[in-house]
């Protein structure tokens, strides 16, 4: 049952970041052109599809869930997370990205420029002293090597113990 209970609470959080505060600071969602829906749409569907491998990973490989509340047991460094640190905010981001695009909208692109501060700051002040807590050396030294924001070309490879 609390397994249950918490998965569904992790699912409220990315519906409030994607559906609830976009409808709320957004009333109008009319889609103007052919070229809004169907740009949207494809930025919208990269996006989830970032999202989904990450949860996927952070499940199968980090034994817990998206939510700070149940972090991944397991250091993830794998898939996505062997390019960029962040994957899973990338994806959010990019979905914001696509709404603002399918309504264009500008107080939703205004909310993904704040999400995007807002977890700036929550990585830097307090999800990257917690990795470095929890999985040490190994996370320090990721850290170094996988940018928080930008991908890179090719991807990391951990040393092997």
């Amino acid at each position: 049952m609390f397994v249950v209970l918490k998965n569904i609470i992790s699912f409220i959080l990315p519906v409030t970041v994607l559906i609830l505060i976009p409808r709320w600071i957004e009333k109008n969602w009319v889609i103007q052109n052919t070229f809004q829906l169907v740009g949207g749409t494809i930025i919208i569907s990269i996006g989830l599809t970032i999202m989904a491998f990450c949860i996927r990973s952070f499940i199968r490989i980090g034994k817990g869930t998206l939510a700070p509340w149940s972090p991944p047991k397991n250091f993830v460094v794998v898939g996505l997370y062997r390019y960029v640190r962040n994957p899973m905010i990338l994806g959010v981001l990019t979905v914001l990205i696509g709404e603002a695009t399918m309504f264009g909208s500008m107080p939703i692109l205004k909310w993904t420029a704040a999400f995007f501060l807002i977890n700036t700051i929550y990585f830097f002040v307090l999800e990257e002293p917690q990795l470095e807590e929890r999985f040490g050396e190994d996370y320090r030294i990721y850290k170094n090597y996988v940018n928080r924001w930008i991908p890179r070309i090719k991807p990391y490879q951990p040393k092997e113990k």
